[in-house]
Parts: C-alpha cells; sequence; structure tokens
C-alpha cells in the first residue's frame, strides 16, 4: 500500500475548535485550548502518523477583524500557513450560524488550488433536527459537502480524517512516526502558563495576557528550572494574577508546574513573575521576542 502524506492547514474564525480538533486527533495537547477566543497566537505544526500516512496539521490562530498590531499578525500568520499546503480544513461552529469571520475566511479560501474539506463542529451542542438543519445551510453557503463532527467528543473524526488521506499525495515520511510537534520546548512552556492564567482567572484579565519564558534550565538533581515572566498591560489586571496573599499566582504556578512535569518526566521548579508593560501589543519589539513577528 502506498504511504501518503501532507500539509494540512486548520482554520476559522476564533473558538470554532481548531485547537481541541488537532489536540484530540494527536491525543496530546499540543496546542492552547481555552474557552476565550484567539488563544492561539502562532500557527503551530502538530503531527498525526499512522502505518500508511503522515499529516502535518497546521493550527492557526482565529481570523478576525484585526485591532492591534498582534491581531494584524496573528491574521498574517492564519493567511501566511495557506501557501505551500496539501488540504485546507475550514471549520464552521455548528452551534451558531454563519457569521461575518466566516465570510471573511470563505472569501480568501474560495479560489484556491488546494482541496478544501468544510467541517461542522460542535455538534454536540446542537439536536440531531437542529444538525440536519444547520448543516444544510452551510453546504449551501460554501456550495460543497459539510462533515459534522464533535472534536471535544471525537465524535465522526474518524471519518474526517479518511477524508483527509483521501486527499492527500503520495509522499514521505516528514517526521519521525513518535515526533508530535515542532515546537521547541520554551514556546510550549509559556503555552501551558498561558492556558493556566485563562483558565483559572476565567473573565477577570483581558485578552492582554502573554507569557515569555526567559530561562530553562537543567539541575544537577536532573531537574529543571523555568523561569517567565507574565505580561499585563494594568497594574489591575497584575493584581487579579498575583491574588490576595499571592494565591492566585500559586495556583497558577502549581497547575502550569504540574502539565510541565507531566510532559517533562522530571521534577520542575516554575519561577513566575508578573510585570506591567502598558500598551504590550503594539510593541514590536517585545512581540518579536515572543515570535509574534
Amino acid at each position: 500500500m502506498s504511504y501518503k502524506s501532507g500539509f494540512v492547514t486548520v482554520i476559522g474564525r476564533p473558538n470554532v475548535g481548531k485547537s481541541t480538533l488537532i489536540n484530540n486527533l494527536i491525543g496530546e495537547k499540543i496546542n492552547i485550548i481555552s474557552p476565550r477566543p484567539q488563544t492561539t497566537r502562532n500557527s503551530i505544526k502538530a503531527i498525526y502518523s499512522e502505518d500508511d500516512g503522515q499529516i502535518i496539521f497546521i493550527d492557526t490562530p482565529g481570523i478576525h477583524e484585526p485591532r492591534n498590531e498582534l491581531d494584524k499578525y496573528m491574521q498574517d500568520e492564519a493567511y501566511s500557513s495557506l501557501d505551500g499546503i496539501d488540504v485546507i480544513i475550514f471549520i464552521l461552529d455548528g452551534s451558531t450560524y454563519w457569521g461575518k469571520n466566516d465570510q471573511l475566511i470563505y472569501n480568501q479560501i474560495k479560489n484556491s488550488d488546494q482541496e478544501i474539506i468544510y467541517v461542522m463542529n460542535k455538534i454536540d451542542k446542537i439536536s440531531n433536527k437542529e444538525l440536519v438543519k444547520r448543516q444544510q445551510k452551510y453546504s449551501q453557503k460554501v456550495g460543497k459537502e459539510v462533515i459534522p463532527i464533535s472534536a471535544l467528543n471525537n465524535k465522526n473524526t474518524d471519518n474526517l480524517l479518511k477524508e483527509i488521506f483521501s486527499k492527500l499525495p503520495e509522499g514521505p515520511q516528514y517526521y519521525p512516526e513518535d515526533m508530535i510537534t515542532d515546537q521547541i520546548e520554551r514556546f510550549v512552556f509559556a503555552e501551558m502558563i498561558r492556558e493556566k492564567i485563562f483558565y483559572l482567572t476565567r473573565e477577570e484579565v483581558p485578552y492582554g495576557v502573554a507569557v515569555l519564558v526567559e530561562e530553562v534550565k537543567e539541575r544537577k538533581n536532573d531537574d529543571y528550572y523555568i523561569r517567565a515572566n507574565i505580561y499585563v498591560e494594568k497594574k489591575s489586571h497584575k493584581g487579579i494574577i498575583i491574588g490576595k496573599n499571592g494565591k492566585m499566582l500559586k495556583k497558577i504556578g502549581r497547575a502550569a508546574r504540574k502539565e510541565i512535569e507531566d510532559l517533562m518526566q522530571t521534577k520542575v521548579y516554575l519561577d513566575l513573575w508578573v510585570k506591567v508593560l502598558k500598551d504590550w501589543r503594539e510593541k514590536d519589539n517585545l512581540l518579536k521576542r515572543m515570535g509574534y513577528k
């Protein structure tokens, strides 16, 4: 049997479940997941391998009208990930209806030379009757069949994988079969910390929070020391993340440390600092250091 492989960009508006889908298909947490939109900021490669083929998924930031320099970067990052790939997966939200950001993305990809697979996610949130109705409406919008799935529950994702492989060319194994991402450690650590901030502070801390890992050091006793700065735009946000008597920062640190230890299979000392940097999303130098430019 021939070996099939290729690059697949997963695109969609914010919070449609792109990262959830990729993480569940890979079987490992590669990308940050949060109920809040726009938590993916960089295009991230995640690698799915089986005996007869390999899919390199490219997760992208959610596309929306940009409001600042970081938003512009994220939109450029998403669209640039469409170059040189084999298949585009356009994820639509089955729990809502076609919106302006869906139209924005559709206008960008509809004349693409690449194969496009249209997917309606979040079918676990609607009734079977509503599913049929919305699937028909989305199909009418794009002029093609739309595959219904639940990324959260892995429902119908096996059929999605079959569809992806059917559209991939014969090709080489690009990555070792035990490799699941091309991201360097510092980036992964920063994303794990940022995810815990989103979960534990809920709606209290706005989207304007960033994490930069400044130091990773293996110590004599084989454990790791990781120092990271958490950047916020206002002093009040710093207070929320630190919490009364430092309790919230300790919670964030404990949760992130456990996940990093599970990943590294060793003890980790996580040293977190919270810093106020007004309008950091507009500062080119910092955006470059964080890998956003």
